[in-house]
């Protein structure tokens, strides 16, 4: 098992054609428990495993020139689990921050963090916020970690803010569209996802990025997160070039 020591170097290939690669995806990292469990190995090892294929998704975004990558990290819904396993999982995405955070600042990745903090330890806090704060200014790939994230407690929080400023007499409610709710989302100023991947084989979408997906194109795939690699981000790429994007329009083929 490589260890933290041996983080993986983000060192960038040569890019690809960019015509018609997807700007920004998004990926729900599923199948760590299972990888573990069909091993006979504790689940802290699949979700060791797992930060190895977030490292290995990192590097081939930026071979690739992909501008935004959005990794679904702590769900809101994430803290039902056993108290063991989110302390394993915090002190995971610890580790990653501490051993990566200069790689990524040394390859131009730009770090932001969406979700609530406000439940979240000062010290995950401070940890999340000095990795924003170091890369705010790099222009390469925007890493997005979406950390106890939860859609629809998004949009709730969205509605909240658009009251206060309504109550205060900076928005008319009739004035209020899509671009005032987007304005209002931790995703702010972030493209919406061209393309979501799911791994682990199960199709849904688990509360991730509702209002931003709208017309994102999903690839679902059999592989368990540990086992996603460069050739399987390659291969959903390749699906998403297939796909006719017509966002509520037509073809032009079609008559």
């Amino acid at each position: 098992m490589p260890s933290d020591s041996t983080a993986l170097s983000y060192a960038v290939a040569p890019r690809l054609e960019a015509r018609g690669l997807p700007g920004h995806v998004a990926i729900i990292m599923d199948g760590n428990g299972r990888w573990a469990s069909g091993r006979g190995l504790p689940r802290l090892e699949g979700h060791r495993r797992g930060v190895d294929a977030v490292r290995r998704a990192v590097r081939t975004a930026i071979d690739l020139g992909i501008r935004h990558l959005t990794v679904y990290g702590f769900s809101a819904e994430n803290w039902r689990r056993p108290p063991e396993e989110v302390a394993d999982l915090f002190g995971l995405l610890k580790r990653f921050i501490r051993v990566d955070l200069a790689q990524l600042h040394a390859n131009n990745v730009r770090v932001t963090v969406i979700g609530d903090r406000r439940p979240l330890s000062e010290d995950i806090c401070t940890l999340l916020r000095e990795a924003e704060e170091l890369t705010a200014g790099n222009g390469g790939l925007n890493l997005v970690v979406a950390f106890n994230y939860g859609g629809r407690q998004e949009i709730v929080q969205a509605i909240r803010r658009i009251a206060h400023q309504v109550r205060a007499g900076l928005i008319d409610p009739d004035a209020i569209d899509m671009a005032t709710v987007e304005a209002a989302l931790d995703t702010r100023g972030i493209p919406d996802p061209d393309l979501v991947i799911r791994t682990s084989g199960e199709m849904r979408v688990s509360n991730f990025l509702p209002w931003q997906t709208a017309y994102a194109e999903f690839v679902f795939l059999p592989d368990l997160w540990p086992d996603f690699d460069d050739a399987t981000f390659r291969a959903a790429i390749e699906e998403f070039q297939l796909r006719d994007r017509r966002f509520g329009g037509r073809s032009p083929e079609a008559r």
